[in-house]
């Protein structure tokens, strides 16, 4: 088999392209030409693999700083499209001859602004592998403590979310790593007596599914303790009588409690006074959900619904003292009317009876500090809102219209305010205040 330096073939032609400029010989470089191209050819037919260029990843390093500075960029642009939109209604109500083309044109530019947002925050999502890869190592050391043989399975670390949404994961999911750990995997004895492997398994799913992010830990432990339940619960004052109504489901809900524990002596992993509750309150900041599901003797299911992006948000408006709110759309259940002598005074809350159960009312005004409603024999108008298992209804003055919107958090004065979770503008200029379901149900 012929082999050939490739260094060298090339220190050959230009031996003699120059000895051929020098001599002003061109046949010479020629002949030396043909030459190459013969020992390649002979390469190619013994087998020998030719060197390949590699081509470079058509990858660029930006500062986050400037893709956040492209993203408000677009916010500013879905702020121009709405207002474009207000403009294409007035001249609609107006009669004008040139509504129906302002119609169509604003119905373009949407199209092309929705394309926009897609491509511009796609910038921001990360691989959930950036903080899923951190755990294999945790867990071997938790296992190690325990004195459990343990081992953790990933799927899907691949999946992609808005850089906020992974940089938040970290903490929830160690929580919940180590829950299932102390909690719900037995010890080697109690697994060789019930029959189960000796190595148990902590499985951390991932997957997208249209808007939003699932993740999913799973053990194959002895799931949720549901009399231990009871008897903390009983311990911090719930009656027996109301224990005794609840479902399965609603007893596991309890572990969501602040400051809930089932164990007793606080430990390294366990009893540090972090429930659940943290848990779900760092989902519900970013707008997701938690859950879970426990299968008794088989194991535990955490289940986390997250948003794929936390900047674009679809809202419902609605208008109440003379001010417009958005509700986040996720977290509206219904809209009803209801007379106003259904609603019932219980100490300093109201309360009413929709469909078929009892909720607490909240006068959407007067909850954000502004003048208590009077009295009307109009009917009520309730959004049912509901967020992490809760709901209640918001009394509005008026429904508007479904937008969606870039959300800007609050600063300076208006930082921290209770009820609103960020802002945006309406087409016509007004601010819109985004209100925090969550916050309200507190």
């Amino acid at each position: 088999m012929r082999s050939c330096s490739r260094p060298a073939d090339a220190q050959a032609l230009a031996t003699a392209t120059e000895s051929s400029l020098r001599e002003r010989n061109p046949q010479a470089l020629l002949d030396t030409l043909a030459r190459l191209l013969e020992d390649r050819t002979a390469d190619a037919a013994a087998g020998t693999a030719l060197p390949r260029v590699q081509s470079l990843g058509r990858t660029l390093r930006i500062d986050a700083d400037r893709i956040d500075d492209l993203v408000r960029l677009t916010g500013e642009l879905t702020v121009a499209k709405n207002a474009l939109g207000y403009v294409a209604q007035l001249a609609h109500a107006e009669g004008s001859s040139l509504a129906g083309m302002l119609k169509d044109r604003h119905g373009e530019f949407e199209h092309l602004v929705k394309e926009l947002q897609r491509s511009v925050l796609e910038l921001r999502v990360l691989p959930l592998r950036a903080v899923l890869q951190r755990f294999p190592r945790m867990l071997r050391e938790i296992a190690a403590s325990l004195g459990k043989p343990m081992q953790l399975v990933i799927e899907g670390d691949d999946t992609e979310a808005d850089r906020t949404i992974v940089e938040m994961l970290f903490e929830p999911l160690l929580h919940v790593l180590r829950n299932a750990a102390d909690h719900g995997i037995e010890a080697g004895a109690e697994r060789a007596r019930l029959g189960k492997a000796p190595v148990a398994t902590i499985g951390i799913k991932a997957v997208r599914e249209g808007n939003e992010v699932l993740v999913e830990v799973t053990d194959d432990g002895r799931g949720v303790d549901l009399e231990r339940v009871r008897e903390m619960a009983r311990a911090r004052g719930t009656s027996d009588e109301s224990l005794r109504g609840m479902t399965d489901a609603e007893l596991v809900e309890l572990l969501f409690s602040p400051g809930f524990s089932t164990v007793e002596n606080a430990t390294e992993l366990s009893g540090r006074g972090v429930g659940m509750d943290a848990v779900r309150t760092a989902v519900l900041k970013v707008g997701g959900r938690v859950s879970i599901e426990s299968r008794v003797g088989s194991g535990t299911t955490v289940r986390l619904a997250l948003p794929y992006s936390v900047m674009m948000t679809d809202v419902v408006t609605v208008e109440s003292a003379g001010q417009m709110f958005g509700i986040p759309l996720e977290a509206v259940v219904e809209t009803v009317r209801v007379p106003p002598a259904s609603i019932a005074s219980v100490g300093a809350a109201r309360a009413a009876v929709v469909g078929n159960r009892t909720l607490p009312i909240v006068e959407l005004g007067a909850a954000l500090g502004g003048p208590e409603r009077g009295q009307s024999n109009a009917d009520a108008l309730i959004v049912v809102a509901a967020v992490g298992g809760h709901a209640c209804g918001i009394r509005v003055d008026r429904l508007g219209e479904r937008l969606q919107v870039m959300l800007k958090p609050l600063d300076g004065l208006l930082s921290g305010t209770p009820g609103i979770s960020g802002t945006t503008m309406l087409g016509d200029g007004r601010v819109l205040l985004v209100l925090d379901v969550a916050e309200l149900l507190r």
